[in-house]
């Protein structure tokens, strides 16, 4: 069990460098005057699946009755964090131009708070 939980720990420092990067690279191309390319892409999709296994270590560290010090608010940032990015490709139609770059650089720095308050939360 002491495994998992250092494992769910470290994941969530790693959630928390990777998106804070790929903020700081969002708004960059941004100012750049760039749009969302494919080197970007590959970044968000490596992003929400890290953020994806978290969830799922989650979820067993649930079934093994290993609980967050405040659950409700832990699993509610958890769950925000998981559809954020698919929320913002809906949003955004997959476009990939300068202005969704914005949109993409926003949601990753709300996503950068996500994270912390989730970590602050699990205790």
């Amino acid at each position: 069990m002491g495994t998992l939980i250092t494992l769910h720990d470290g994941l969530s420092r790693t959630i928390l460098f990777f998106v804070s990067i790929c903020a700081l690279w969002g708004f960059w191309r941004y100012l750049r005057g760039e749009g969302v390319r494919p080197d970007f892409w590959g970044a968000l999709w490596i992003l929400e699946g890290v953020i994806l296994f978290q969830g799922l270590l989650g979820l067993v560290m649930v079934v093994m009755r290993l609980w967050p010090a405040r659950g409700g608010l832990h699993f509610l940032y958890g769950i925000v964090l998981a559809l954020a990015l698919p929320l913002v490709y809906a949003y955004t139609r997959g476009r990939d131009g300068r202005r969704e770059q914005l949109v993409y650089s926003i949601a990753l720095t709300i996503m950068v708070g996500l994270t912390l308050r989730a970590i602050s939360t699990g205790g």
